[in-house]
């Protein structure tokens, strides 16, 4: 084993449940509770609305377990941490759904929404480009249970003929790449109106901030939505698809050049007029146009020299002496740590493939923030360890910190003070 993997497992050794449950604030989650009127209504309740929310945790931690084995093991650390009373018996899984149903989907949203924060710090390795945090938006799919409120809220994708087996939501996500920290998500049918990823998309633009550079794929570009996701602050740099008309405006020298983007209701001759006039250095009307960097090429072990894919990308990053075109090449590719993401939640998370477990929308809803919760709190963990030890955070293991952190989860020495 080299030294690299030694110092993996030994950081990953730190991982406890305590550290785990750390990350998820009990006061955040009590502010919530009281804001939505979910408290306990007795004060003996033996599944109050902060230990649902640690369970919901410990679902997704167990995904291949019923929610009584789930509750065995998280009980009595939760008891030590204080968010229970030691020795009380192990709930029922009626119980438990029960509880699950007084809570609601609403506060496991807005736990996720309080704290999901971005976790790289400046010294985080393959967390920034310059000053700039790196995040990303990428859509995935999970299948629930065919119960008829699932397939009545969700519905089937796919034809009336070929439709799929189960019901399905589609999820789409903006990530921190580096640490692959899920920071913000929005869930629709995968099917019908409001169901596409753009809808989504417009749900999500208002998390970005200023600092941040955001990546996305070909698939949810559009004008309006570029300018909202401008006009937040943040730096853009998405992927384009044969769509949009990008006439040249001025050669910048590296490759890239600065170009026009159009609203879809500018007609033809507006748009002559708008180019000829933005080529004589004159500011676009941001309500009709907008001045962008294309940056432009090819992936050389993708396919012969004849039939290789063209990579056309946008950004507001139009300086190329700061960024020159090849580190803007170099930078998209970092957009893939979110597909490691999905394949965390997808299949770390649920490695046998097994689907959501629960069986009415509200249910599923709230099950998916405590997986995005969960999956946060682990790349938390990580990115923390990885920045210790001067590290990427990609090159400690998922699989690895998730066994750790369930093999010691009822470990008394491995709940942190």
């Amino acid at each position: 084993m080299d030294q690299d993997a030694l110092r993996e497992r030994k950081l990953q050794d730190l991982v406890s449940v305590g550290v785990l449950a750390a990350d998820v604030s009990r006061d955040v989650i009590d502010e919530v509770v009281a804001e939505y009127g979910r408290q306990a209504r007795r004060s003996d309740g033996k599944l109050p609305p902060h230990v649902v929310v640690y369970l919901l945790m410990g679902l997704a931690l167990f995904r291949g377990e019923d929610y009584e084995e789930v509750a065995a093991r998280m009980i009595e650390p939760l008891a030590r941490l204080g968010a229970c009373r030691s020795g009380d018996p192990v709930p029922t899984a009626s119980a438990i759904t029960q509880a699950r149903k007084r809570l609601g989907p609403q506060v496991m949203r807005e736990v996720f929404r309080r704290t999901a924060v971005p976790v790289a710090d400046l010294l985080t390795v393959g967390a920034h480009l310059g000053s700039l945090r790196l995040v990303s938006f990428d859509g995935t799919t999970l299948d629930m249970p065919d119960t008829p409120s699932n397939a009545g809220a969700y519905g089937y994708p796919g034809s009336a003929g070929e439709r799929s087996a189960f019901p399905q939501l589609r999820l789409l996500t903006l990530i921190e790449d580096g640490p692959r920290a899920p920071l913000a998500a929005e869930i629709a049918p995968c099917h019908g109106k409001g169901s596409g990823e753009r809808t989504l998309l417009a749900g999500l633009l208002d998390y970005l901030e200023e600092g941040m550079l955001a990546t996305a794929d070909a698939g949810l570009f559009g004008f309006d939505l570029w300018c909202r996701a401008a006009q937040t602050g943040a730096e853009l740099l998405w992927r384009v698809g044969a769509g949009p008309e990008l006439p040249r405006v001025k050669d910048l020298g590296d490759g890239s050049y600065l170009a026009l983007i159009y609203a879809p209701s500018v007609t033809t001759a507006a748009r002559a007029r708008l180019l000829q006039a933005a080529r004589a250095g004159a500011e676009p009307d941001p309500e009709r146009a907008r001045l962008v960097r294309v940056v432009e090429y090819e992936v050389e072990d993708r396919g012969d020299t004849t039939d290789r894919e063209l990579f056309c990308l946008l950004t507001t990053l139009t300086d190329p002496a700061a960024h020159p075109a090849p580190l803007l090449a170099h930078t998209y590719a970092e957009r893939w740590e979110h597909e490691t993401a999905n394949k965390i939640l997808k299949e770390l998370l649920d490695p046998v493939g097994r689907m959501l477990r629960s069986k009415s929308p509200e249910l599923v809803e709230q099950e998916v923030f405590g997986l995005l919760l969960t999956q946060y709190t682990l790349a938390a963990l990580m990115c923390r360890a990885a920045s210790e030890a001067g590290l990427d955070p990609d090159r400690l293991s998922p699989t690895r910190t998730l066994r750790i952190v369930r093999r010691r989860i009822a470990d008394p020495a491995a709940v942190s003070p």
